[in-house]
């Protein structure tokens, strides 16, 4: 949605990604079906910059397709903090583990493999940032499973909700992924228990923290 001049000047202007994300890039669109699904330079930093402020022990990724997003947010974990990172792909696995080991973020990442919806109720953490990035459909769902798993204070970040624009148009009955994010959208909005900042950067991130 946004001016790919502007864009490409924004990444010649920020630092770039390390050297380890620079080749997940190159692979996750060399061997990965919808590569367009990886942050990329740009969302990474912000979600690295977001976690470093944060300085989260703990936190929750729903979406971890070939890991960049896990990696960037792990950065600002504290000592012996632990990222959680769920995806229902198993043929994603051994491409972000790789990854993982080589980013030395292995000994702080947890690795689910499977259908978030029946995992989320077995985690008994308690989190200090959450990042929804999965199928669109389901985003009021996974809302609703982690919310009490965040603490007071604690934040949640969900990608993906302006859809390419989509969310300003028509709506087909049959268009659930853009049905998911307008209802999600809506739920937020009304949500006396948080406060929240939709940010139209790339495609779309809403920011909440709960109060």
């Amino acid at each position: 949605m946004i001016n790919p001049e502007i864009e490409n000047y924004a990444e010649q202007y920020s630092k770039p990604a390390s050297g380890v994300l620079q080749r997940l890039n190159r692979e996750t669109n060399l061997k990965v079906l919808h590569p367009r699904m990886l942050s990329g330079q740009i969302q990474g930093k912000l979600l690295q910059f977001i976690s470093q402020m944060i300085q989260p022990k703990c936190i929750l990724e729903i979406g971890t397709f070939t890991g960049y997003s896990a990696i960037c947010l792990a950065e600002g974990l504290i000592e012996n903090g632990t990222i959680h990172t769920i995806e229902i792909d198993p043929e994603l696995e051994d491409f972000s583990i790789k990854y993982f080991e080589e980013a030395s973020t292995s000994n702080k990442t947890k690795l689910h493999i499977g259908n978030a919806l029946e995992i989320v109720p077995t985690l008994k953490e308690t989190f200090d940032l959450v990042f929804i990035d999965a199928d669109k459909e389901n985003y009021c769902k996974y809302y609703e499973l982690i919310f009490d798993k965040v603490r007071k204070g604690g934040f949640i970040i969900a990608d993906n909700v302006l859809w390419s624009g989509k969310v300003l148009e028509k709506i087909h009955p049959n268009d659930k992924d853009t049905l998911g994010i307008v209802a999600f959208n809506n739920m937020i909005l009304k949500d006396e228990r948080i406060d929240n900042l939709l940010l139209p950067f790339r495609d779309g991130l809403m920011i909440i923290r709960k109060k």
